[in-house]
């Protein structure tokens, strides 16, 4: 990544003006997993954006490190989360460039991350796992390649899409704990809005 990636993402969250880009409200991936987060400690949500996810997971209970590559995004972040009266650390990271803590937390978060191709894409999931405590949980939330023909988000390129096949591939090793592709409608602001073709990931670190 790079300050034109960064320029990109600010300049996406900024033509909203005072709105969220993908909404307040958690990702529903999320939502619907709130027995499993609220026993988290220390969880790290990567390419947070504007702080919904982080703000919600702080709101469980979780102590939550954010990562974004925008300003804006994460000046969004921070007056959601004084606006819910909870603590976020959020913090300005390239992810490509980060300086990742290791073995640092209960749970790593990555909720519509896929800004990477496939070399750059391993890098991350590395750093991911290397994040996450023995016996930590992974959870991963985004596209598959079917996506391309709803165009409600996401990127453009098939690359950057994940399957069944490659996570498995990937979390080759791990407790699988949910694995699923499926299509359905979502609402997350302008930014994300119709039917979507989504894939799902929880797994354990050994």
């Amino acid at each position: 990544m790079s300050s034109g990636h960064e320029s990109f993402w600010s300049e996406r969250y900024r033509s909203v003006g005072d709105d969220y880009l993908f909404g307040t409200a958690p990702s529903r991936f999320l939502a619907c997993r709130s027995e499993l987060l609220g026993s988290l400690g220390d969880v790290l949500s990567v390419a947070d954006g504007e702080g919904r996810n982080a703000v919600w997971l702080a709101e469980q209970g979780c102590r939550v490190t954010a990562t974004e590559i925008s300003p804006v995004a994460l000046a969004k972040a921070a007056r959601l989360a004084r606006g819910r009266h909870v603590e976020v650390n959020f913090v300005q990271a390239d992810l490509l460039a980060w300086d990742w803590p290791v073995a640092a937390f209960d749970g790593v978060i990555g909720v519509f991350i896929q800004f990477v191709g496939a070399a750059e894409r391993q890098i991350l999931f590395d750093a991911m796992k290397r994040a996450l405590r023995p016996g930590g949980v992974l959870l991963l939330h985004g596209y598959t390649p079917r996506q391309l023909d709803y165009r409600t988000g996401g990127p453009s390129a098939v690359e950057n899409l994940y399957t069944v096949a490659m996570l498995e591939a990937e979390f080759a090793g791990w407790e699988i704990l949910e694995l699923r592709e499926y299509e359905e409608s979502i609402s997350e602001g302008s930014g994300h809005a119709g039917q979507s073709a989504l894939i799902d990931l929880v797994a354990r670190r050994p």
